[in-house]
């Protein structure tokens, strides 16, 4: 008789940046034999530190953390690479015995670890500058609205102002003839995972812009500018590179360059993080699979607690 696969079980912690995932995750760690897998697109750069809120050397001697400094910031990161990596690390993890719990708010990341991505065509170079030069003249969002004709349900997904998003599902368009959308992949037998995903959704958006305040004043506090000027001292990194347009990053860059003062650096910064957690929202709207729990609730810690010791009872 031929066996089944045992399927790994992990819990997923999502929701919007600033939303208090790391505390309610380190608290589970606290009472769980947990090991952390990142699903943060920011984190896995070496040297974006503070402006991501990458947790310290000490946090994690005392709580493994996978997936976190594991490539320069002139690498690339996909999520197809991530939904790989994140697989073997939560297969890792439960061999030991031990609870994977991804944590973070890349929610392409977490669709691509849930659906798989399929096999795409590599970037083509001069597709890219052609999508490039007719969104200097038209704008993204003309080009954002041109991927509704072709590929309504990406677009549904994709800001009108995400350049990388929409040129790459129009590049797959163009050189496929199908739409990005239609091309999900099926997640590979080695890779199938049982995932319980909790979302943290606040409720109160004006506590949450506060929040979102709070956080960036105390990253500055903390060094966040001269971390973005000992990366732009490395001579080898622009603006312009997936890593550095991490929110906050790409905008005091600007400022160093002298495009405008602080104050403005501050305002763009803010308004970025602000419309990350804008489209974060929007997705969980969508996503019929994660619970939704309202973040500004009382007890969340014990809540989750006891969340995930029911689904490891099952």
């Amino acid at each position: 008789m031929t066996r089944l696969k045992a399927v790994p079980r992990c819990v997923c912690l999502t929701g919007p940046t600033a939303c208090g995932k790391t505390e309610i995750a380190l608290a589970l760690a606290e009472r769980l034999p947990v090991e952390i897998v990142s699903m943060d697109s920011a984190m896995v750069y070496r040297g974006l530190d503070i402006g991501t809120a990458k947790p310290s050397a000490s946090v994690r001697e005392q709580v493994p953390h996978h997936l976190v400094d594991i490539v320069e910031p002139n690498d690339a990161y996909s999520a197809g690479r991530f939904a790989r990596d994140a697989a073997a690390a939560v297969r890792a993890i439960a061999a030991r015995g031990r609870l994977p719990l991804l944590v973070g708010g890349t929610l392409l990341y977490l669709r691509a670890l849930r659906e798989g991505l399929a096999n795409l065509p590599r970037a083509d170079a001069a597709l890219r500058d052609e999508l490039d030069a007719q969104a200097r003249e038209l704008g993204w969002p003309a080009l954002h609205a041109r991927l509704q004709r072709v590929d309504p349900a990406a677009a549904a997904r994709i800001a009108p102002t995400d350049r990388q998003r929409i040129q790459r599902a129009l590049e797959v368009h163009a050189l496929t003839g199908r739409p990005l959308s239609q091309l999900q992949g099926t997640v590979a037998e080695d890779d199938r995972l049982e995932i319980a995903t909790v979302a943290l959704v606040p409720e109160d958006r004006a506590a949450l812009a506060r929040r979102i305040e709070r956080r960036f004043d105390a990253m500055v506090d903390l060094g966040f500018v001269a971390e973005v000027q000992n990366l732009r001292a490395r001579g080898d990194l622009t603006k312009e590179l997936p890593a550095l347009r991490a929110v906050g990053y790409r905008q005091i860059w600007g400022h160093l360059e002298g495009a405008y003062d602080w104050q403005e650096a501050r305002r763009r910064a803010l308004v970025a993080t602000r419309q990350l957690a804008k489209r974060q929202l929007t997705w969980l709207r969508g996503d019929r699979v994660s619970e939704r729990w309202p973040a500004e609730a009382s007890g969340l810690a014990a809540t989750f607690l006891d969340r995930v010791e029911r689904f490891l009872a099952r």
